[in-house]
């Protein structure tokens, strides 16, 4: 039977939720793509390297989660990019491919400067904003992912949820689940090198 291939992303962090994650995705042994704010790195320094050493992909969600409206300057843009790609680099000695803009919203500054600076913007799959941000009840996200889980599904969730522990309870249920069902949980990269290797079309990926 052909592999099912879905990619968990969590946006926001790191904080001090994300440890649980991680040691959730390592029993599970699942990967997935950590989508960080800058602001946030020096002080979970140490989660950051640990993300990396697990094998996730860590990549760029902006430095201070700033909302790219069409008023918002085109040094804004790249001074919220580079300071995290810097920041990211400086501790991890790596970089990803991956810029995820806060909202999702995206206009051709964004993917031009983004694009300026080794990244390509991604989003999620529509079908799957589990809206976890807004602690809507562990059922609640645990229903959203796995009643819509489709092979190359991107699905967004946080790992910086003002204190809210019901990402990780739901991931419980997920992670276990999503493997009963066959599906391997991997990176966004992972994702993307196996969509592109099977088909020339990426999948289709749009905010809500």
């Amino acid at each position: 039977m052909e592999d099912k291939w879905i990619a968990l992303t969590f946006d926001d962090g790191p904080s001090k939720e994300t440890p649980q994650i991680l040691d959730l995705l390592k029993q599970y042994e699942a990967k997935a793509t950590f989508f960080v704010l800058g602001k946030r790195i020096d002080s979970f320094a140490d989660v950051v390297k640990r993300e990396v050493a697990e094998g996730h992909e860590v990549a760029n969600h902006t430095f201070d989660h700033t909302f790219f409206y069409s008023n918002v300057s085109w040094g804004t843009i790249s001074n919220e990019i580079v300071k995290t790609k810097n920041k990211i680099e400086a501790i991890t000695g790596q970089s990803s491919p991956w810029f995820r803009p806060p909202g999702g919203i995206i206009n051709d500054a964004v993917v031009e400067i983004a694009k300026k600076n080794g990244y390509t913007v991604i989003l999620w799959s529509w079908h799957q904003d589990t809206n976890d941000w807004k602690a809507p009840g562990v059922n609640a996200i645990v229903k959203k992912v796995l009643n819509n889980a489709r092979n190359g599904d991107i699905v967004l969730l946080h790992d910086n949820v003002q204190g809210s522990t019901q990402t990780v309870q739901a991931l419980k249920i997920i992670l276990p689940e999503l493997q009963k069902r066959g599906f391997r949980i991997v990176t966004v990269s992972e994702l993307m090198a196996n969509k592109v290797a099977k088909q020339p079309a990426l999948p289709e990926i749009a905010g809500e």
